[in-house]
């Protein structure tokens, strides 16, 4: 049998709740021309998945949509053989199908994995689509200058801990947004950035103000909310922001234009000190980046020189718990769930 979480069909509410996903028993899928049936061993959770759910992206009474690190079964697929690691989209279950047919978002390729260049729990964190994020947010869109003020809010989750390391090995002052205390201790004992500063804080604001005293030059944006309001009177003349996320906001009526309702409280500002606005979509960047990228960031993976945090949770029946802790901000680095055996470890 092959387990998996749907949506219940229940109306969706702000944020998920226990009624929202269902697990289910279904038949093992098997796979036709061009197909091949993988077993998946980590289950990444990412916000932007239930932007995925309130839009109705998904098909129908499929298994909720995720990036999965998986081994192949079977295969009638080319280039894929039985015993394969790869990266694709089995989403919320035990079991999939990739290849012809099969839907996953239309940049979501799936790949072969090869061990030796890092743990295979990485191809959905900090040498997946995650890192490709980070990489082209902060070094291809921002690009921090040496000595430049660095801000990346989220800054312990899975995107926000690479783009603040880039950024530092550009030779830019980085400070970190994060929640609770030990969350801006890691930033900075463990990754290095320059300062961190916690949402949470009553005195955000002045806190933020304090550990960026010449100002900000480039704002690594996921949050939105009171943590954009807190960077905005602090961008430089020329200042950089990448929007990547509005976590903030994910919660907010259907409908609500989160991004429009931003760039208006900060279009005086941006007009005033000429600071550029750009929306990063990781899909614009697989084709022309996606290689580079791993050339230069996996020896430093490899080498310890870029650290990265995963917050790995264990079994397909804690899926729907974890989400909801990810959307809370209450896991500590890249969110993952360990569904089988990983046969590298």
């Amino acid at each position: 049998m092959n387990r998996y979480w749907t949506l219940s069909g229940k109306p969706l509410g702000g944020w998920p709740d226990a009624d929202t996903f269902v697990l289910r028993d279904g038949a093992m899928p098997v796979p036709g021309e061009g197909q091949a049936l993988t077993r998946t061993i980590y289950i990444s959770l990412d916000p932007y998945q239930w932007g995925y759910k309130r839009r109705g992206t998904e098909p129908p009474g499929a298994p909720c949509h995720a990036r999965t690190v998986s081994q192949v079964i079977e295969s009638r697929m080319p280039g894929f053989a039985p015993g394969d690691f790869v990266f694709n989209t089995n989403g919320w279950a035990e079991y999939g199908l990739m290849g012809e047919g099969v839907w996953r978002p239309a940049y979501m390729i799936p790949r072969k994995l090869d061990p030796a260049l890092g743990r295979i729990s990485q191809a959905v964190g900090v040498l997946g689509m995650l890192g490709l994020t980070a990489y082209a947010g902060m070094l291809v869109m921002a690009d921090p200058k040496r000595g430049e003020t660095v801000v990346v809010s989220a800054a312990s989750g899975g995107v926000g801990q690479i783009a603040g390391q880039l950024a530092r090995l550009r030779g830019a002052r980085v400070v970190g947004i994060a929640g609770r205390e030990a969350k801006c201790k890691f930033v900075i004992d463990e990754l290095g950035f320059d300062a961190g500063v916690s949402h949470a804080s009553p005195t955000l604001a002045a806190d933020l103000r304090a550990a960026c005293p010449e100002g900000v030059d480039v704002y690594f944006e996921n949050v939105g909310g009171a943590v954009f309001d807190a960077v905005l009177p602090l961008f430089n003349d020329g200042a950089r922001m990448t929007i990547c996320g509005l976590i903030a906001h994910y919660g907010d009526a259907p409908g609500t234009d989160a991004r429009a309702a931003l760039m208006k409280r900060g279009e005086g500002i941006f007009k005033e000190r000429g600071v550029t606005v750009r929306d990063l979509f990781v899909g614009d960047f697989v084709q022309s980046h996606h290689d580079r990228f791993l050339t230069e960031v996996a020896p430093q993976v490899k080498s310890g020189e870029i650290k990265y945090r995963e917050d790995i949770r264990h079994g397909i029946e804690t899926v729907p718990a974890c989400f909801s802790e990810m959307l809370r901000g209450d896991n500590f680095g890249k969110m993952l769930v360990q569904v089988s055996d990983d046969p590298t470890i």
